[in-house]
């Protein structure tokens, strides 16, 4: 119990006084994990949405797999990015591995199956015959697909956190394809390791809760959105 509040101390020290590293540790975290957030939206959206509306062999085999990704292993994406960035990989010549863009790819591929699974199935919970009433008052097909996402736009905003939400907290792939470099590739999770490691319990509570904090005032300022559109 000592500890976690000396913890709790140590993460208010830190807060209070700007700590120029974890300060840098915590936009990089923010950073990469929004940015990778933001290339899952942009290709889980339009990928679940076509998924949803569409039907043409192998859909069902495509879709699990999908769901599968959903739950897929950190350690898994990163061994495989990493094989991928490695300088005889198929993607060696971009020299991408140990730097930010490697850890925004892998949390990247970490989030977009989750969208996606999300997309998919709030598409598909619209009332059935919402489709076909909005192409019988003459939109195009794409305003139809705008019409509906449109309408999915509250469980849409919970594939965004759930999305941000397992890029934030992930370790794994972070450090295979980031390597923890400090001032250019460390981040909450890989530096909570490192002093754990290290045996700072300490420091390594107080980034914890640093985390926390982050993810909360993300999913916070979501969650606001959300409940500010939900029906009445």
């Amino acid at each position: 119990m000592e500890l976690i509040l000396d913890g709790i101390g140590r993460t208010i020290a830190l807060i209070f006084t700007l700590d120029r590293e974890v300060l840098t540790v915590t936009l990089l975290s923010f950073k990469i994990s929004g940015c990778a957030t933001l290339a899952s939206l942009i290709i889980g959206i339009p990928t679940g949405v076509f998924l949803a509306l569409s039907d043409f062999p192998g859909r069902r085999l495509i879709v699990s797999v999908v769901n599968t990704g959903m739950g897929l292993p950190p350690v898994v994406v990163g061994l495989f990015v990493t094989i991928s960035l490695w300088r005889n990989g198929p993607l060696g010549l971009l020299e991408m591995l140990y730097t930010p863009s490697a850890m925004i790819l892998a949390q990247s591929v970490i989030a977009a199956p989750i969208v996606t699974g999300i997309t998919i199935a709030a598409i598909q919970n619209l009332p059935s015959n919402l489709k076909l009433q909005v192409r019988a008052m003459g939109a195009t097909k794409l305003q139809t697909i705008w019409i509906l996402v449109r309408e999915s736009r509250l469980p849409l905003l919970a594939a965004v956190m759930a999305g941000f939400g397992g890029v934030i907290s992930e370790v794994g792939a972070s450090i295979m394809v980031g390597g923890n470099i400090k001032g250019q590739t460390r981040v909450l999770t890989t530096a909570t390791v490192m002093e754990t490691g290290k045996g700072n319990f300490e420091t390594a509570i107080a980034l914890s809760l640093i985390l926390l904090l982050l993810a909360f005032g993300v999913n916070y300022l979501l969650t606001v959105i959300q409940q500010r559109e939900r029906p009445r």
